[in-house]
């Protein structure tokens, strides 16, 4: 077995790190609403619970734990190998089939912008809103970790600057090129994805169309023209936040693109890879994925509404108080991470380093994020698609339309158990986590009881994670205050 010894910094760095563990549960009970993507949308579908919230988390948590002390009992490395190497070879669409879902992607783009500007001033009657947070948010991005990520095909942004820089060659127009700088990793990726996250919170796109069109149109000539300049390769691997966000959640499906065509697995097997996070950047941009969402929930409950009024009493401006809360919550969430990684090294007593232990161990987070995205924002889905379809025969109608209210449809509509289901998939993704963590560490560490103490500290934070998961979807829905207005 690998030892090392440890020393006076090492101690306090763990009394530190164990420090904001504790401020992390005491802010993981805190959130209390789930929160659709933009504006409106936030307060379409909502629910409370009628048992003690306390209990309700902590029966959660405690699935969790009792995940990982059952998932130690798999100590056969032949057989978890065998399990996540599973595989069966799917027949690859045609060429006309991807040639049609080019098109259909550059379509959609080209629609949510001259309806954005030229549609109803209503949300819920512009197509441009219901088609970025309804078809493409909340529908299409399940079915990147659902069934596989079909992104690469369906992109816009790349089938433009692919056109372009074909246009060129036949023209034999010079086209300025510059080679991506290797120094700079998935940094601005993670920055953007970031950015982005921001403006939907903090900003009234889905209450105001043009706005959104505006957004997306600037998006598309930023992204055509990075990856015309860049190449599209590294462009998308590496920038593109939407493309890097769709390729993560993509390895959670079932369904993933080879060299060979389309390979069937099993829900998270391509977790298992050990090369799927190459870096520190990697990791900040994977755990960015888990916060944003969950910030994005935190600014609909009422105890950051309450916060967010008395620090703006005091004269703070409203702005500093979400960017401070942003940033910091960010940089939490990467701390208690690394924290998590930390202690697997000293709970295993290796020589591996905190930064490979982080690498490894991050893809696990990917299955929590998918989960929680799927509960998030099923129900909106459910609830707007009628108001998506009664739009679209008629996408530019600046009269009443019979079909779609006003207002969206409530989700007391659904059934009772629906609630139930959307709990179930933030277990359902916490429980994949966990197996993919067990099976991670079995890859990394000889001895199995390594490998199992090693898995203490990424269980404790992804226990936190699912109280702080459910408190979001099962809690009442409070406007964020100083915002849209």
């Amino acid at each position: 077995m690998q030892t090392r010894a440890t020393d006076p910094r090492t101690d306090r760095l763990r009394r530190l790190g164990l420090a904001l563990l504790c401020v992390a549960a005491v802010l993981a009970v805190v959130p209390a609403v789930a929160s659709a993507h933009a504006g409106s949308i936030r307060g379409a579908t909502r629910r409370t619970l009628a048992i003690p919230v306390w209990l309700f988390l902590s029966t959660g948590g405690g699935v969790v734990g009792a995940s990982f002390l059952l998932a130690s009992f798999a100590t056969d490395r032949a057989w978890i190998r065998t399990v996540h190497e599973y595989g069966r070879v799917l027949p690859a669409p045609g060429r006309i089939v991807r040639a049609a879902v080019r098109l259909f992607g550059v379509a959609a783009l080209a629609a949510t912008v001259v309806v954005g500007f030229v549609g109803p001033d209503t949300p819920f009657r512009n197509l441009a809103v219901l088609l970025v947070w309804v078809a493409f948010w909340t529908g299409y991005v399940a079915t990147t970790y659902l069934v596989g990520d079909s992104w690469p095909a369906v992109n816009p942004f790349r089938t433009l600057a692919d056109w372009l820089l074909a246009a060129a060659d036949r023209l034999s127009l010079p086209v300025p090129s510059r080679s991506y700088p290797d120094r700079l990793g998935a940094w601005p990726g993670v920055a953007a994805l970031l950015a982005l996250v921001w403006l939907e919170v903090t900003s009234p796109l889905a209450d105001e169309p043009r706005l959104l069109a505006t957004l997306v149109a600037g998006y598309t000539l930023l992204t055509v023209a990075g990856a015309v300049l860049v190449g599209p390769d590294d462009w998308f691997a590496r920038v593109d936040p939407i493309a890097k966000l769709l390729a993560y959640y993509g390895r959670v499906a079932p369904v993933e693109r080879t060299a060979d065509g389309l390979r069937l697995r099993l829900p998270g097997a391509a977790l298992y890879e050990s090369r799927l996070v190459t870096g520190r950047d990697e990791v900040a941009f994977v755990v960015a994925v888990v916060f944003v969402t969950t910030f994005d929930g935190l600014v609909g409950t009422g105890p950051w509404a309450d916060v967010a009024r008395a620090v703006v009493d005091l004269g703070v401006p409203p702005t500093v108080v979400y960017l401070a809360a942003y940033l910091g919550g960010y940089a939490l969430f990467v701390g208690a991470f690394l924290l998590a990684a930390a202690t697997a090294r000293r709970t295993a007593e290796t020589f591996v380093s905190t930064d490979e232990l982080a690498r490894r161990f991050a893809p696990s987070l990917l299955a929590i994020a998918a989960g929680y995205h799927l509960a998030h924002n099923l129900g909106a889905f459910l609830t707007l698609a009628p108001t998506l379809a009664a739009v679209l025969p008629n996408p530019i109608a600046l009269g009443p339309l019979a079909g779609p209210p006003q207002n969206p449809p409530r989700l007391a509509g659904l059934p009772g158990w629906f609630g139930g289901l959307e709990l179930a998939f933030v277990l359902l993704g916490h429980l994949v986590a966990v197996w993919v963590a067990h099976a991670t560490a079995y890859e990394l560490f000889p001895s199995r009881l390594q490998a199992i103490r090693s898995q203490y500290g990424v269980t404790l934070a992804m226990v936190l994670y699912t109280m702080t998961s459910l408190a979001i979807v099962t809690a009442a829905y409070v406007p964020p205050p100083f915002v849209g207005g």
